[in-house]
């Protein structure tokens, strides 16, 4: 079983739309795949059209395999399983910071049902908390998008800071930029520094500003299932198949 997270601790950045399209094309490559919604705010569940369970509580989560496994949902497709989130997720960190072993807890639940998943993905909450330390322990990589932008920057050159003091591996990172206007020399000039800087670390592919991507919320389904032919249907396809290539 393969851990990858999809993380920013900055919001708005495509977070959620990179862990719908990346489990899609997980599941729609024959890969057995779980799509764990860690946000409170549930945007990937209610993209699958997956109701939450309101008795996983942050403390059977954690703690209580059989209703752990209970609450994963079947979606749509063939492969794609989906843990949906519900509001008591917003209380994961309280919990977590009572714990002993904390940062180990979330992989430790991961692995109740590791058996019968190829891959494992997490949708995870804007923030550097208890639960995102458990996510970097845990995620074998980590999916970051990067909108090409001055804040968007300052906050993955934090992140990276983050990471060299906690001695987590920066190889776990794997950045990509998203929603991109190539006709804003801001934007380029953002991508052409930031691959300087820091080298082979960022994937090629990049996800443009789309409005077929602002419309997955109304279709409730990836993007490639109602704009197959569009460019960014051919860009999250490029980004999966090197992302592959890259774990």
């Amino acid at each position: 079983m393969k851990i990858i997270a999809c993380y920013s601790n900055k919001g708005g950045v495509g977070k959620t739309a990179t862990s719908v399209n990346l489990a899609y094309s997980f599941a729609q490559a024959g890969k057995r795949t779980l799509l764990c919604d860690l946000d409170p705010q549930g945007a990937s569940s209610f993209y699958f059209r997956v109701k939450p369970s309101k008795k996983l509580t942050e403390e059977k989560f954690f703690g209580d395999v059989e209703k752990f496994t209970k609450a994963i949902r079947e979606s749509d497709f063939e492969n794609l399983d989906i843990l949906p989130s519900n509001m008591s997720f917003r209380d994961f960190d309280v919990f977590l910071s009572r714990m002993k072993n904390s940062r180990s807890r979330l992989k430790k639940a991961l692995k109740a049902v590791g058996g019968d998943y190829d891959v494992v993905l997490l949708d995870c909450p804007p923030n550097i908390s208890t639960l995102s330390e458990n996510v970097f322990k845990a995620a074998d990589h980590i999916v970051v998008p990067v909108i090409p932008t001055t804040l968007s920057e300052r906050t993955f050159d934090q992140l990276v800071g983050f990471f060299k003091e906690q001695r987590i591996p920066k190889k776990k990172l794997v950045p990509f930029f998203s929603m991109v206007q190539k006709q804003k020399s801001l934007h380029n000039d953002t991508m052409e520094r930031m691959r300087k800087e820091y080298g082979k670390l960022f994937l090629k592919a990049s996800i443009p500003f789309s409005t077929d991507v602002e419309k997955m919320g109304v279709h409730r389904a990836p993007v490639g299932t109602f704009a197959r032919a569009r460019s960014a249907t051919k860009s999250y396809a490029e980004f999966f198949d090197e992302l592959r290539k890259r774990t």
